[in-house]
């Protein structure tokens, strides 16, 4: 079962972060706490969105996190998946199809026209996954990224 997350998930998505973390091998680069996954997931100006995968027992074995982007090209929002996650013991039960399709759902309903993400190009079952819903690659971009000291000093921190 897919549902969108509530306030009280929040130590539970916190909890399936630092595990996505670990998979990817940087688990010092997990920094949000639980104050700001609420506040951005529900607070009065929500930025983020998440679902919660469970089992038919009520167990949280996944999650997504995604926020609005906006296509200049076509004129329409999308969704931008920040991150998806599926708990190793539950990966091959279909929860990661199901989080994907209810955000292409979303998608559909809202008049979206793209469902976007990034991958780990060394994630190989995950991008098998995702090609065999129908992905496309998008191997000519190259994601860029400013944090920390590169971002205050063209900000003008520094």
């Amino acid at each position: 079962m897919i549902r969108s997350a509530v306030v009280e998930d929040v130590p539970v998505i916190h909890a399936m972060i630092r595990e996505l973390a670990e998979y990817e091998k940087v688990p010092h680069e997990a920094r949000a706490t639980r104050e700001q996954l609420r506040e951005a997931l529900f607070g009065e100006r929500p930025a983020a969105f998440a679902h919660i995968a469970q089992t038919q027992d009520g167990e949280a074995v996944g999650f997504s996190v995604w926020f609005l982007n906006f296509s200049t090209w076509r004129g329409v929002h999308g969704i931008y998946l920040e991150d998806l996650y599926v708990r190793p013991g539950a990966r091959g039960g279909g929860y990661g199809k199901a989080l994907l399709a209810e955000l292409a759902r979303i998608c559909v309903e809202r008049g979206y026209e793209r469902l976007e993400w990034a991958v780990l190009d060394w994630n190989l079952s995950a991008i098998d996954f995702y090609r065999s819903v129908g992905a496309v690659s998008m191997d000519e971009w190259t994601v860029n990224r400013l944090t920390d000291d590169a971002l205050r000093k063209l900000g003008g921190a520094e």
